[in-house]
């Protein structure tokens, strides 16, 4: 079998001065330019805030999910202080079924930093993003290279993907690992900043639509003949496949279950409303109890419950 990482296909790969993009950063961003979806958040004129919302809606949260809560948001928060004026608990209705809804209150505290340090504007240093609360290294170095157009590199689980086939002739990424992720997407990513992200963007979507993770589709990637995993006759992932998470009958779909009741309401509900006829009762009380300890429920003195104020 041909090594995973043959020296001449890296050398394609990687080759790349101050004044011209590798080879790959070409392909990739020709075939972006004619392939990338029409997605809002990618339009002329988006502003930062809706870039970060975009951003925080799509952890863990396909496109066609995010698209209508991330549209209601917008129209009703455009700004981060218009959000910061408002309640949590509205933010965590408002965020719907979107899952994992302590993103809505993270993003409720994010917005209220950016409107009282940063005089409603999203910053535009790395440290400056990083210091905002539920803000990681990911979303940071998103908005950076998405909407301030600054050279960053961007990894998530599509890139990292990616990269690993492309350069380093495996078939999976294994587990995350920062800097390291980080290092490799630098050592391609274009030196000028718009280059760059566009690079990332392309980057992106090549993992979400072309080299996915089942099946990929090797015959249209415009980066097959660099690859260095094609050139190395695909081979194996040698560790364990990831599984997908079940949902049904865990922790989360009560979560689920007892938020729709608090969403649905307009305002406190009775504690027996928060009786939704699950039959595990244990289960019932300790997803009840996880989400006033995350701050999702509050328990008002009165015995009843509501969305965070």
């Amino acid at each position: 079998m041909v090594s995973p990482t043959p020296p001449d296909s890296m050398a394609i790969v990687m080759t790349t001065d101050a004044d011209t993009p590798s080879p790959l950063a070409n392909a990739l961003t020709t075939w972006f330019a004619a392939e990338a979806r029409d997605l809002p958040w990618r339009r002329p004129g988006t502003s930062a805030w809706a870039v970060l919302v975009s951003e925080v809606m799509l952890q863990q949260t396909p496109v066609r999910r995010v698209m209508p809560t991330y549209r209601t948001w917008l129209d009703r928060w455009p700004t981060p202080s218009d959000l910061a004026a408002d309640s949590p608990g509205e933010a965590v209705r408002m965020w719907g079924k979107l899952g994992y809804p302590g993103r809505a209150l993270r993003l409720h505290a994010c917005a209220m930093a950016i409107a009282d340090e940063h005089g409603g504007t999203v910053p535009e240093r790395l440290e400056d993003l990083l210091a905002l609360p539920g803000v990681g290294d990911y979303t940071a170095r998103a908005v950076l290279a998405f909407a301030y157009r600054r050279r960053a590199a961007v990894v998530d689980t599509n890139v990292r993907r990616v990269l690993t086939r492309a350069i380093q002739g495996r078939a999976e990424p294994g587990r995350p690992a920062g800097a390291r992720d980080i290092a490799l997407m630098e050592s391609v990513l274009p030196v000028e900043d718009l280059d760059a992200a566009g690079f990332c963007a392309a980057t992106m979507e090549l993992g979400a639509l072309v080299c996915t993770a089942g099946t990929p589709s090797c015959s249209s990637c415009p980066i097959a003949s660099l690859c260095a995993w094609r050139l190395a006759d695909f081979p194996a992932h040698p560790g364990p496949v990831a599984r997908s998470q079940r949902f049904a009958g865990t922790d989360r779909q009560v979560r689920g279950l007892l938020m729709d009741v608090l969403r649905a309401a307009d305002g406190p509900v009775p504690a027996e409303a928060l009786d939704i006829g699950w039959p595990d009762r244990r289960q019932l009380e300790r997803a009840r109890d996880s989400l006033i300890t995350d701050g999702l429920i509050d328990p008002l003195p009165d015995g009843r419950y509501s969305l965070p104020s």
